[in-house]
């Protein structure tokens, strides 16, 4: 069967660019959720009384909600619908913005960080659906890069927002508004976003590929010609046939399609590794607990503020950067720049913090000496850029394209949780390594991004200019020579 293409009008084109800001704004909200947390962290831990695993995991646990959101999410998404789960998504998100922020003890606090974390897993699957089953063909690629990009842009404006508020009121730690402190309003600030996202949901069509599904092929048809911009009655009748053949496909994948000859299948642990080691580099630490860092060698909360929106603001251009480079060099061979850049800065870090001073022996407070508290903040910075540059929306990009047809939804799914996984884990250590040496953590994480490089080399393929039908068992060995 041949594959139909949209012919795109500057009325559609309109259209189509609207709704995939509308779904790609719960990026915005996965992004502002993850990080917001970070302006949070010192007083979170004085407010409870919070050792350091304990900070770990209440800091964390929004991953754990975002695992079992992205798990159970396919399921409730093809259920509901896709606008119906964005809505849902969006209440998620308010709510846990409103009651994480009015927890009266780590415990309940930790129980709606946990509910936001479920908006933001259902997030992770529903809107990069979503954005692939509305967007026209030719314009799926930089249609598609507005889910990263609002990821990070929520990054940025946490980050913005959390600095403006404990300027405004002296201090995370300081009484503010309603006699609240600070660090509360800075995650019921979420509250306005969730408000905003949950409204425009009302404003989107439902996606063809759920409403064939559902049997309603003639709302299908004027969606794929509507948004799609799919014109003629033949052409139509044929992309809904296509739609309906690919939801029978991937209806009959299951976990045990992972498995060949009793093992699982080599693709698999490659995008298994991609999305381990995306995590175990560390930089979910640069946007978690950036403040208390900077912090903890001397530089005033203020300023490790600021510092927090310099390091987002360097997110954001390098993610732009990644995205215009893409699909002209490649992914393996950025891939592995981005880890070797990672590795070279992280040493650095590594070298500064080990030239770290104890100003004060009774509460162990440091500070970085000139020049190494210049040179860590430039190599802080440049760590993000090559993440963001890289593996940030490379991995997932790869994790798109390099499985075979046959286990495609379900290799993602497994893949994606697994990800998730190792954000948990190192948000929830991070603390505690903290606690026992800078220069220890770092130098873990420099070594991961070692290791990272020769994975990158030896096993993870070239998927550029490769048809996603061309993807097959064993190929990737051949790819990645």
């Amino acid at each position: 069967m041949t594959s139909v293409r949209s012919t795109s009008s500057e009325t559609n084109s309109g259209s189509v660019a609207w709704v995939v800001l509308v779904a790609a704004f719960g990026g915005f909200l996965f992004g502002f959720d993850v990080a917001v947390i970070n302006g949070a962290v010192q007083p979170l831990q004085e407010e409870f009384d919070l050792g350091e695993l304990s900070l770990g995991f209440a800091v964390a646990s929004g991953l754990l909600g975002a695992m079992l959101g992205a798990w159970v999410g396919g399921p409730i998404v093809d259920r509901i619908g896709r606008v119906r789960s964005m809505q849902i998504a969006a209440v998620l998100f308010f709510l846990s913005a409103i009651l994480s922020g009015l927890a009266f003890t780590a415990f309940d606090f930790v129980l709606w960080r946990i509910l936001g974390g479920i908006g933001v897993g259902m997030a992770s699957v529903l809107a990069p659906a979503y954005i692939a089953e509305v967007a026209p063909t030719r314009m799926r690629g930089r249609l598609g890069s507005m889910w990263q990009m609002a990821i990070v842009l929520g990054i940025f404006f946490s980050a913005v927002s959390n600095a403006f508020l404990a300027n405004l009121a002296g201090g995370a730690g300081s009484e503010f508004w309603l006699g609240l402190d600070t660090w509360r309003w800075m995650l019921i600030a979420e509250a306005v976003p969730a408000l905003i996202y949950g409204l425009l949901a009302l404003s989107i069509p439902e996606s063809p590929r759920y409403l064939v599904g559902m049997g309603q092929e003639d709302k299908a048809r004027r969606v794929l010609s509507e948004i799609v911009g799919i014109s003629g009655r033949e052409e139509l009748d044929q992309k809904v046939a296509e739609i309906r053949e690919t939801i029978n496909f991937e209806a009959r994948q299951k976990l045990k399609d992972l498995m060949a000859s009793g093992k699982i299948m080599p693709i698999v642990w490659v995008g298994i590794g991609l999305a381990v080691f995306q995590q175990f580099v560390g930089i979910n630490v640069i946007f978690f607990y950036s403040d208390t860092l900077w912090q903890s060698v001397g530089i005033p909360e203020e300023q490790s503020l600021l510092i927090q929106i310099i390091s987002t603001s360097v997110n954001v251009l390098f993610t732009v950067v990644g995205i215009v480079i893409v699909d002209k060099v490649g992914r393996r061979i950025p891939l592995a720049v981005g880890s070797a850049g990672m590795t070279v800065t992280l040493g650095v870090l590594v070298l500064a913090f080990s030239q770290a001073e104890v100003q004060n022996a009774a509460d162990g407070a440091v500070t970085l000496p000139e020049p190494w508290n210049l040179i860590a903040l430039i190599a802080a910075n440049l760590f993000v850029a090559f993440f963001a540059a890289t593996w940030g929306p490379f991995m997932w990009l790869l994790l798109g394209e390099m499985f075979p047809n046959r286990i495609r939804a379900v290799a993602l799914g497994v893949t994606a949780a697994f990800n998730w996984l190792a954000n948990f884990v190192i948000s929830l250590f991070f603390p505690y390594m903290a606690e026992l040496s800078l220069v220890f953590a770092y130098g873990l994480y420099a070594v991961v991004a070692l290791i990272s490089l020769i994975f990158v080399l030896k096993w993870v393929p070239e998927t550029k200019g490769r048809e996603l039908e061309d993807m097959q068992e064993g190929a990737y060995q051949r790819a990645a020579r």
